[in-house]
């Protein structure tokens, strides 16, 4: 069985408020209100339940995906949990984000799954010692500069053959 740890829940175990979740109503309700809609390529996305193709409406929560692929060095410290947790709070840090939490698990085989709770949402890191590989997902809803995040992560933990995409959530409305 992989050993766990968690954190302790600021607060008590109640939500904390900060003031980077006031970022979710910095945009209009409305993205029409703007007079913006995204151009034709990665932003178009066809509804395959609707004949007719629609460009979806601008993020105005700023939900974004970083998805970032990358190879293990000799160097990664990713099995040392207390210095990968140190050194992905300081990528956070770096991105203007806020950790409130952590929990990871330790698995026989080496691997990890490392959790930050942001007040910009999620931070999470999944290693697969067997093939040098790491996953990182930074979810964020706005006040953090995932590029940043990223890229300090993949600097500080020492990577290779880094690969980050941009995936913009949070664009499907219900009623529309």
């Amino acid at each position: 069985m992989p050993a766990k740890a968690s954190g302790s829940l600021p607060g008590g175990g109640r939500p904390l408020l900060h003031p980077a979740w006031a970022r979710r109503d910095a945009g209009p309700a409305n993205p029409a209100q703007t007079g913006s809609l995204p151009a034709a390529g990665p932003a178009a996305v066809a509804d395959t339940a609707d004949p007719a193709p629609t460009a979806v409406p601008a993020n105005p929560a700023g939900m974004v995906l970083y998805a970032v692929d990358a190879a293990l060095t000799p160097e990664s410290p990713v099995t040392d949990i207390g210095e990968l947790t140190a050194l992905a709070s300081d990528a956070v840090s770096a991105g203007g984000g806020h950790v409130l939490d952590t929990s990871h698990v330790m698995f026989p085989n080496g691997a990890v799954t490392l959790v930050l709770i942001l007040a910009e949402s999620h931070l999470a890191i999944h290693t697969w010692p067997e093939d040098n590989l790491i996953a990182i997902d930074l979810f964020s809803c706005g006040a953090i500069d995932g590029h940043r995040v990223a890229g300090e992560l993949a600097g500080l933990l020492g990577l290779d053959r880094v690969r980050i995409r941009q995936i913009e959530r949070g664009t499907v409305r219900p009623g529309r």
